[in-house]
């Protein structure tokens, strides 16, 4: 997915079975974020980081949605555990992180492996993709902040 394609209507369950939509929330930008690991460090800075300004990207107009390829049973434990206010779609099939183009081959300790590059995609009320904050600009700290730069 590139800025201006439509994002698609329905993107996945949540960690309770739930479909989720685009169209659930409507007039408001989806912050659609993609990570690689439930309960890992970096992972978890970002989602917390979310889930503490998660009040005021609600009052700026967005939606938070999490997505990453664990299954539901392991994101059930990540939110219970940080207390995560927004839901997160079990991408066990790999559609939709392969439909964005965020899955791939990655390296650590110069073993490749393939996985999810984290990756935010700002969905616009019509569905139209605004902006993508990408890998190497992705802040877990501070993610909050760069979401909310977008609304200004």
């Amino acid at each position: 997915m590139n800025i201006g394609d439509k994002a698609p209507d329905i993107l996945g369950l949540d960690e309770n079975g739930r479909e989720i939509k685009r169209s659930d929330w409507p007039g408001s930008r989806i912050a659609l974020y993609f990570y690689p690991k439930d309960l890992t460090s970096g992972c978890t800075a970002q989602a917390c980081n979310l889930r503490d300004n998660y009040q005021q990207l609600l009052d700026a107009g967005y939606q938070v949605i999490g997505v990453s390829v664990d299954p539901a049973s392991q994101h059930i434990k990540f939110r219970e555990k940080n207390s995560l206010p927004f839901p997160l779609i079990a991408d066990t099939d790999h559609k939709l992180v392969e439909q964005f183009g965020v899955w791939g081959e990655k390296s650590m300790c110069g073993r490749k492996y393939m996985g999810t590059f984290r990756t935010t995609f700002i969905i616009e009320p019509d569905g139209t993709i605004s902006r993508i904050i990408g890998p190497k600009e992705v802040k877990t700290k501070t993610h909050a902040e760069q979401i909310l730069a977008t609304a200004k």
